[in-house]
């Protein structure tokens, strides 16, 4: 088995150090870095070098890679991988998704009813001036709740739109009849339990939150507000500072991440997979179709 080096990051998460993804093969190695997954929710190697394939086979070895909705990112090689890029190619079309625009807090696919949650983020490209990504531990602002708090949101739902993220991204056409039927609203429960832990996490993203099931809008908004809010306080923050070769992995059942804005002069490149990660190790949102 490979030896497995750890240090924390602030305030969770953890580093991982002396591993050549591109050339990494040894079972007891995945398991390990599986199980440290499942109880970090985020962690980071740094110097990495991986071809588009490379990426996918490590990625399958902690879940099922999800092809996402959305066919304009996905590499036209691997489309099981996608591009995040504000690179236009020589005819000024885009080469994957969301521009250089600020990206407000979410969580990846809360708008499918099963959402696949797992990511690995690869950065391959970057401006010098790069934007720093923020992630925000559901799990621990969960746990700094009131007990008040906790029991008013235990059975609530909330329910899910895409519309409303899309229309937010960076040189988006307005959303066509067919990808408006392949994302309707859905709901999810607003409190999930971890299978290994037993502990609590909100599910939450406000940029896709419609309203909670049952309230009026108004009320809806000002308690997921407020919940947003107090989940995005530093204490429950982990900055990332990012260098090309960085590979990232984190669990959107549990962590909500946004990004600053950048300069679009500048170049950034980072290639994603996305899995339907194993029910026995990570929270895995159920959720339902709501009529529209």
């Amino acid at each position: 088995m490979s030896d497995i080096s750890r240090s924390p990051l602030t305030p969770f998460g953890s580093e991982i150090h002396g591993l050549a993804l591109w050339s990494l093969d040894d079972a007891d190695t995945f398991t390990s870095l599986a199980s440290h997954w499942a109880h970090d929710g985020i962690m980071l190697l740094r110097r990495q070098a991986l071809s588009e394939r490379e990426l996918l086979h490590f990625s399958q070895q902690f879940g099922t890679p999800h092809i996402i909705l959305r066919d304009d990112w996905q590499s036209k090689d691997c489309p099981e991988i996608i591009k995040i890029t504000n690179m236009r190619d020589y005819y000024g079309e885009s080469l994957g998704a969301l521009g250089a625009g600020e990206l407000d807090w979410h969580t990846d696919q809360s708008y499918v009813t099963e959402p696949a949650t797992g990511s690995i983020l690869h950065m391959v490209e970057m401006p010098t001036s790069a934007p720093k990504t923020y992630w925000a531990n559901l799990q621990l602002a969960y746990a700094m709740l009131s007990p008040s708090m906790q029991a008013r949101i235990e059975r609530l739902e909330v329910v899910y739109d895409y519309l409303a993220r899309q229309s937010t991204y960076d040189d988006e056409p307005e959303m066509t009849a067919e990808l408006r039927r392949r994302t309707p609203p859905v709901k999810h429960p607003l409190v999930q339990a971890h299978p290994l832990t037993g502990k609590r996490s909100l599910y939450l993203d406000p940029t896709t939150a419609a309203y909670i099931d049952g309230w009026d809008e108004q009320s809806s908004l000002k308690l997921l507000s407020e919940l947003a809010a107090h989940a995005t306080q530093p204490e429950f923050v982990y900055v990332h500072e990012w260098q090309v070769g960085d590979v990232v992995m984190w669990d959107n059942a549990i962590l909500m991440h946004k990004r600053d804005a950048f300069d679009p002069a500048g170049n950034r490149l980072l290639k994603r997979a996305t899995l339907r990660m194993p029910p026995d190790l990570h929270i895995v949102p159920r959720g339902t179709l709501v009529a529209w």
